[in-house]
């Protein structure tokens, strides 16, 4: 049995950098991809990934900007236990992936009111730069596109190695 693997890019392009996991998965989608997996521009549809999740996932890789402290454009991979929210890492805006609407906690929620669940949820993330209102990605976080895309795709190749 193969593996299931959802790479959902989240975030508002029409708020600069907020917009990089989108710009991650819009690469991705136009790329072959191996068998079970599926990669999504979801932007700020919280309710459309809960119901794409129902579909059964293994692993929901997540791809947004967040506030870390690092300089802009620093790609970093983490994987928060939801089920535990005290160990969930929280920025200055509140909840680590924000994402102006797309709540990953709210997402997750309503996909367990479903009846639905995911197996493991890894989030690999960029240091914005900006998140005003305008469109386009800053300089720093264009320039960490390519190196959230291998990390992703090793993330994929991982998880595809535990079958």
């Amino acid at each position: 049995m193969s593996r299931k693997i959802l790479i959902a890019g989240v975030g508002n392009v029409f708020l600069g950098d907020d917009g990089f996991g989108v710009a991650v998965a819009q690469r991705l989608v136009g790329e072959p991809l191996p068998e079970g997996v599926t990669a999504a521009d979801f932007g700020i549809r919280g309710v459309h990934l809960a119901y794409q999740l129902l579909d059964g996932y293994d692993t929901l890789i997540l791809v947004d900007a967040a506030h870390r402290g690092e300089p802009p454009g620093t790609v970093f991979v983490l994987e928060p236990d939801f089920t535990k929210p005290d160990e969930i890492e929280r920025g200055e805006n509140g909840f680590l992936l924000d994402a102006h609407g797309m709540d990953p906690e709210l997402v997750l929620g309503m996909l367990e009111s479903l009846g639905g669940k995911v197996g493991r949820i890894v989030i690999v993330g960029c240091e914005p730069e900006s998140v005003e209102n305008e469109m386009g990605l800053s300089a720093a976080v264009e320039r960490a596109v390519p190196e959230a895309l291998r990390v992703v795709r090793e993330l994929v190749e991982q998880e595809l190695s535990e079958d």
